[in-house]
């Protein structure tokens, strides 16, 4: 009976301790409940259209801050910037002040943003109306009318892009908030915590964007409607493009062709294979051509240094598979007729030139002698026809010989002036040195018959007298019946 009573007093305990705590949390909540009504039954009562001020002159402090959570994309041809952040607001509203005491020590309480008045601080360079703020965040108020509110949000601003150097590019983005109604003598701003740029706790790094520099600055600009400031904040974003993608998609396929480039102008000019690695590498050009004009805006103030790349190749290929049609049609049309003058006057005058090569086989010297034996010591038919007579033998006699025999039978004169030289009692060196320039065009102009002319004459005729032999060895080879005996030279 006793160990019963004592189960029942231990239950009504408990029953009385349940209730005590259930009964005080109750009343906390009615009272958190009962504050926030009371928030906002006065406020409805003062309206929330107006700033919450008592002076009309009194300013509002709006304290923004950006936190910058993701680079989504930065469109380079219509040149938009997307970022998912989070806006920070702060400012004081003396009509949402309480007194905790009365309330059970509640000092900060949660209401919906449409209930109270709202700084209309907008992204002035917005590039989609479609996105705005998340609304649903809830403002957070403190006892003594400090408003905190930290909503999400994903901004398209627009960004100018600036693509000379692509995919090395680093761009720069500006995005610009202010209050869109009110002037700076009604709603001023400034940095939440002098927070001067990015948050970056929270940031998720982007595969394609790195970060080089996150700054802001506070403007106030007049506009020639109002007398009154419009300060602003200019938040700038810095960043650089990730090249590890496109290092493998244009940078290595264009460093292989500009070497199969270099390979091309290797290979000989009549090579069909060189036209046709020439129209290859010309169509891979195009192909990169097609692919970075799909990365790049269409319209931009300058185009990529890359693709001025890839046109300068594609205008070297276009250059040398032009001329190598050119040096093609030559080589297998210089057998039947003549180089044309235009054609020989480019190749070795310009360009011969320009390459500094040497354009004269022969010096001025040489070329004046030339012309003074074309001119003076033209071969008579007589002479022609000794020449046709000459017959040859397996052995014969030296050139020397056959040189002295028929000039002494040709020129007695110029037996006598070569006696000395054969006699070995004057140096041929000494004899055959080549004069002045002057001095030779003076002696063709005089009709000089000294030893100078003597020994043209003689080297000449040397030279026909071989040439003609060379015919007839040439033709007897030919005519398959190359049994000679013997070889002798016989002048007439």
């Amino acid at each position: 009976m006793k160990r019963d009573y004592m189960e029942q007093m231990l239950l009504l305990a408990l029953l009385v301790l349940f209730w005590q705590y259930g009964a005080q949390g109750a009343l906390v909540l009615s009272q958190e409940k009962r504050l926030i009504k009371t928030l906002i039954e006065q406020y409805q009562t003062s309206g929330k259209t107006g700033r919450p001020v008592n002076d009309p002159n009194e300013t509002i402090t709006v304290e923004y801050g950006v936190s910058l959570i993701q680079i989504l994309d930065l469109d380079e041809r219509n040149q938009i910037l997307s970022i998912n952040v989070w806006i920070t607001y702060q400012w004081r509203d003396i009509y949402l002040k309480w007194n905790p005491e009365d309330y059970g020590m509640i000092k900060n309480v949660r209401i919906p943003p449409d209930a109270i008045w709202m700084p209309d601080i907008k992204l002035y360079n917005y590039a989609d109306t479609r996105l705005e703020e998340k609304r649903d965040a809830l403002v957070v108020l403190k006892y003594n009318g400090t408003v905190f509110w930290m909503p999400q949000a994903i901004f398209k601003s627009s960004c100018s892009i600036d693509i000379t150097y692509f995919p090395f590019d680093a761009q720069t983005c500006y995005l610009k908030f202010g209050s869109w109604t009110y002037d700076g003598n009604k709603l001023d701003v400034k940095f939440w915590q002098n927070v001067q740029g990015f948050e970056l706790t929270d940031y998720v790094p982007s595969n394609e964007w790195d970060i080089l520099d996150s700054s802001a600055i506070k403007h106030t600009k007049y506009y020639p409607c109002c007398s009154e400031p419009y300060p602003d904040l200019t938040f700038t974003l810095k960043i650089k493009r990730k090249v590890a993608f496109y290092n493998y998609i244009l940078i290595l396929p264009c460093v292989l062709l500009s070497s199969l480039t270099m390979v091309l102008f290797w290979l000989p000019p009549e090579s069909p294979a060189k036209m046709q690695l020439g129209m290859n590498i010309f169509v891979a050009f195009f192909v990169l051509l097609l692919l970075l004009a799909e990365s790049t805006p269409p319209a931009a103030s300058a185009i990529p240094l890359i693709g001025a790349y890839y046109c300068l190749n594609m205008i070297l290929i276009t250059l040398s598979t032009f001329l190598s049609v050119i040096v093609v049609n030559l080589y297998f049309h210089g057998s039947r007729s003549r180089v044309p003058p235009i054609v020989k006057k480019v190749m070795v005058d310009f360009f011969g030139r320009m390459l500094c090569m040497q354009t004269q086989l022969l010096t001025k010297e040489e070329l004046l002698a030339l012309r003074c034996r074309k001119r003076k010591n033209s071969k008579s038919s007589k002479d022609r026809k000794k020449m046709q007579e000459i017959k040859y033998d397996k052995v014969g006699t030296f050139e020397m010989q056959t040189e002295d025999n028929w000039v002494r039978n040709r020129n007695p004169t110029l037996a006598s002036a070569l006696a000395p030289i054969v006699n070995g009692t004057t140096s041929l060196a000494g004899a055959t040195a080549i004069a002045p320039a002057s001095d030779i065009e003076q002696q063709c102009n005089d009709g000089n018959q000294g030893p100078w002319q003597a020994i043209n004459t003689l080297e000449g005729d040397v030279k026909e007298i071989r040439r003609h032999l060379q015919e007839m060895t040439d033709k007897d080879i030919q005519g398959k019946r190359c049994n000679i005996k013997y070889f002798n030279i016989t002048l007439r």
